[in-house]
């Protein structure tokens, strides 16, 4: 019929009831410009600040960084940091892949918060954008703490050291941080609240970035692979 409306223009739509667009929209812009600050950002500035030597090995450390940890952040490390407790400061490891799990309704947090007598203190909360976006949002936070991380080691290390340690230290390190505070763990059921990424972000790559520091000086590569235990004592 001429001058019929098409169908993608209707008004109908197939969108679940709980899906804000405006919500969903914003949440993945403000992640968009965290990475922008990591990929390009952080990748110019780390290859532009050494020596002429070292730039392509700092700009790639960056990079490196930037796509490890995605790979590892969709295969295991998501739901060590925002799923099912199986520590009180680790959750359990499984992929967010699935179609089911990332068009479903995000929650956060993974962990119910309860009084002693049973009463809910902090229930789940269930953001108006699907667990896709929360996926996205969360693992730029995760590639830009361990490039930051990345500038105690510019031009002291050997980037086959790196790449070994990348998916270390986000497995075994950032998603303990994650978990404890963001994902329901004990720190955020004692009270604690990190608003913006300061303890899971920047204290945590901080203290550990000068103690990857300390260790490459003063020891072989092998310092690079130990440091992310080394920074909990």
């Amino acid at each position: 019929m001429a001058g019929e409306i098409p169908i993608a223009y209707r008004n109908s739509s197939s969108s679940p009831d709980w899906l804000n667009k405006g919500d969903n929209a914003w949440q993945m812009t403000s992640a968009t410009f965290v990475g922008l600050q990591s990929m390009p950002g952080l990748v110019i500035l780390y290859g532009s600040i050494v020596k002429k030597k070292w730039a392509i090995n700092s700009a790639f450390m960056a990079l490196y960084a930037f796509a490890a940890v995605w790979i590892c952040w969709v295969i295991w490390a998501y739901n060590m940091s925002f799923g099912d407790r199986l520590l009180p400061f680790w959750g359990k490891a499984r992929p967010a892949l699935g179609q089911s799990f990332l068009v479903a309704q995000s929650e956060l947090t993974a962990t119910t918060v309860r009084y002693h007598n049973g009463s809910v203190e902090a229930g789940m909360l269930h953001p108006f954008y699907p667990a896709a976006t929360m996926v996205y949002f969360q693992c730029m936070f995760a590639t830009i703490t361990i490039i930051i991380l990345a500038g105690s080691l510019l031009g002291r290390m050997n980037i086959k050291a790196w790449m070994a340690f990348v998916p270390l230290w986000v497995t075994f390190s950032y998603t303990i941080c994650a978990f404890s505070l963001w994902g329901g763990g004990f720190l955020f059921q004692w009270g604690v609240i990190d608003y913006s990424g300061g303890y899971v972000i920047h204290l945590s790559s901080g203290i550990a970035g000068l103690t990857a520091a300390y260790w490459v000086h003063k020891t072989s590569p092998i310092g690079f692979i130990i440091a992310f235990l080394l920074q909990w004592f």
